[in-house]
């Protein structure tokens, strides 16, 4: 979503005579992220969003495009891959692999109310409902296989107490992996990057969900975990560091309407928690001891999620005992 490769008029007008979308009006580089190249895109009929991907190759790039085809097939709101004049989901922009989507209607939100993350609960549910007949699978790339190799490169370069931070939390979550009760934990496609600004609201007030966005981090991994990444940042006190109770009930109550979790689910809740903040710390970590160039990109400060992760395991948060049915 940093702009890594820039695109002139031209260029834009070359790409959509791939697609039956119009012809070019305007475009804007859009600044925030830091993984893809990302434009709105303007033609004669509509407003979309282009992609280039930046690390994912081509052969890469069918599970999340599928996955996003899917989800919009099942009615959730969501961004949908347009297909090109050949009904291919993905196309090339300056010898990067690309795609263009629909711009869903309206923006994120900062500071959720506990109805907006109600929302944002219920449509996540009814995305793990859709994705049990979605036959595709991919790793996580982002999880624990990727902080086993990751977290040893960090070590030397973070602080002493990030350090032992780091290597106590992912000798708990390989200790967790290899529980008869993780194993029992339902598995599917996951967007395991549900965070606010990846979420437009159409109407704020009474909310309106205009769609999920950025599924370039989904991934094959537990359901709960996909739920515990949306907590992690939808229902945040204050402090910005501790879970808001009213809100965490707001979201698992919706949650729960839709899709009811198992009891696995329920009693590993503080261990995928506290493993939902591992993976951010580690990803942020990464990004700003070893980053890469790209106008417009600012690496995000990984201390919010150091000290998340601090939080998560000091003060284990238990599913609520009173969600609404």
């Amino acid at each position: 979503m940093a702009v890594f490769t820039h695109l002139e008029p031209a260029d834009f007008e070359r790409l959509l005579s791939l697609y039956d979308l119009g012809g070019y009006v305007d475009h804007r580089g859009i600044a925030s992220g830091i993984e893809n190249t990302n434009y709105f895109l303007t033609t004669e009929r509509g407003e979309f969003v282009l992609t280039i991907f930046e690390k994912l190759r081509a052969e890469q790039l069918p599970f999340y495009l599928e996955l996003m085809r899917h989800l919009a097939d099942a009615q959730v709101p969501c961004a949908r891959p347009m297909p090109s004049r050949s009904g291919a989901l993905q196309v090339e922009a300056m010898g990067k692999p690309a795609l263009i989507a629909s711009r869903i209607a309206g923006r994120d939100v900062a500071r959720p109310t506990p109805a907006q993350v109600a929302c944002v609960g219920q449509a996540l549910a009814q995305a793990h409902n859709a994705v049990a007949s979605f036959a595709p699978q991919q790793p996580n790339l982002r999880g624990l296989s990727w902080w086993q190799e990751t977290i040893p490169a960090l070590v030397p370069r973070v602080a002493p107490e990030e350090a032992e931070l780091l290597t106590a939390a992912l000798a708990e979550q390989t200790a967790i992996a290899q529980t008869e009760a993780y194993a029992r934990l339902p598995v599917g496609a996951v967007h395991a990057d549900l965070f606010r600004d990846n979420v437009l609201f159409a109407q704020e007030d009474p909310p309106v969900l205009g769609g999920f966005i950025d599924f370039y981090f989904a991934g094959t991994d537990r359901l709960v975990f996909d739920l515990a990444v949306t907590a992690n940042d939808w229902c945040l006190a204050d402090d910005n560091t501790a879970l808001c109770p009213e809100k965490t009930l707001a979201l698992l109550s919706a949650y729960t309407s839709v899709r009811r979790p198992t009891a696995d689910e329920m009693a590993l809740w503080p261990q995928m928690l506290q493993a939902a903040a591992l993976r951010f710390y580690v990803s942020r970590l990464d990004d700003w001891h070893r980053p890469r160039a790209a106008a417009m990109l600012t690496p995000k400060d990984p201390a919010h999620f150091g000290r998340m992760l601090q939080h998560r395991r000091t003060h284990p948060c238990s599913w609520p005992t009173t969600p609404a049915p």
